[in-house]
Formats: structure tokens, sequence, C-alpha cells
């Protein structure tokens, strides 16, 4: 059987080297690309054709998720995992409708990685456990209630983010005005880019002040 080609799409490098020392010590698996932000990813997609694209959520100018989107356009064989630290229900979802087959969180064993890797490389979908109690209780539960205004599938906390971007406030500003830290910020920046479907901080602040954010 021909080896299950993996891309590791991660900007931290000790992730990157752990995970690639873990998946080459796998006989079936051959490690073909290392990709240290979303661009990256896609551009080595599109090179080296994997099978499975590793992909963190959370990286440097394009998000996993656009990248994850933007891979499967061009290649709907691929198959993308998404290994990220966040489960949080937005996240989730986003991943699941760029095309993410598996999303899989940083704390879980070699085991369950491998095994996951497997099973989206066959065409299965594959949850560590929390993301799949969300998933079914998103499937099985009522309906979320829709928000009303402009980006309805914006949390509050995105919304609040992207009112203080759309006033100029910079992501440090941000953090100490919310309690929160620049990279936690950086991270709502980045889902909120993907939600609204821009490239980046200028587009989403344009498209947040035609809206009337940023009005303070």
């Amino acid at each position: 059987m021909p080896a299950i080609r993996v891309l590791i799409a991660d900007d931290h490098p000790l992730v990157r080297t752990g995970l690639s020392t873990i998946l080459s010590g796998v006989p079936e698996f051959a490690v073909v690309g290392l990709a240290v932000d979303g661009q990256e990813a896609i551009d080595q997609a599109a090179s080296l054709q994997p099978d499975v694209v590793v992909m963190d959520l959370q990286m440097p100018g394009i998000s996993g998720v656009t990248a994850t989107r933007e891979i499967l356009s061009a290649n709907p064989a691929t198959r993308i995992l998404v290994l990220t630290l966040f489960a949080d229900e937005d996240s989730v979802l986003l991943a699941l409708r760029a095309g993410a087959r598996g999303y899989l969180l940083k704390d879980a064993d070699e085991t369950e990685l491998i095994d996951a890797i497997r099973a989206v490389a066959r065409g299965s979908g594959i949850f560590s456990p929390t993301v799949a109690n969300q998933v079914f209780d998103r499937v099985s539960g009522e309906p979320a209630r829709r928000a009303t205004g402009p980006f309805p599938g914006l949390t509050e906390r995105e919304r609040e983010i992207l009112d203080l971007m759309a006033a100029g406030r910079a992501n440090g500003q941000i953090a100490r005005q919310l309690d929160l830290s620049p990279k936690t910020v950086a991270n709502y920046a980045s889902t909120i880019f993907a939600k609204l479907q821009v490239t980046d901080r200028a587009e989403a602040i344009i498209r947040a002040r035609e809206a009337g954010f940023g009005r303070r």
C-alpha cells in the first residue's frame, strides 16, 4: 500500500518538530512537508499534493480555517485534520464548514493522533470526545437563536473586539481594555476575519465601519 502523505501546518517549531518525529516513526506515513503559516500550507498543499494536512487553526497571516477552505477548493481529495488548542463551538463549526474531516485537540496522545490521520485518510470523520459532544449537542438540540443586526455569525465578544478594531484600537489596546492577553485578542481577530471572509484587518475594519461599528 502506498504511504499516507502528510503535510504538517503549525506556527510553533516545537510542535512541527514533535509531530514530524512522531509521524515519521509510523511506517505507513510519509511526512512530505512542514508549513509555518496558512499561506505556506496552501502553497505546499498545491505543490506536494498530500493525502492529509494536519492543520493548526491559529497561525499568523492566513488562518487555518481559510487555508483549509483554499486547499480543498484547489484539491477536494485532500483531507484536513485540525489539531488545535481551541475547543470552543465557534472554532469547531468554522473548521467543519470549511471542509475539515477531523478535529483533534492538542492534548490528544500519539495513538489518538495516528488513528485520526488514518481515519481521515480513509474519508472518515474523527473528533476529540469534547468536540464530538459539542457537535452532537448542536445537531440534536434546539436550533441556536440567531443574532440580529450586522454580522449575526459573530459572538458577542467577537462583535466587541471588531467594534474596537473599527474604532482604531490596536490589539494591545484592546487587550488592556478587555483584560485579555494580546495573543487571545489576535486569536479572536483571526476568527473574526475567517467569519467575515476577509483577508486582513484593513478589510475587516472597512466592512465593520460600513455596518456602523467603531463609533466610539
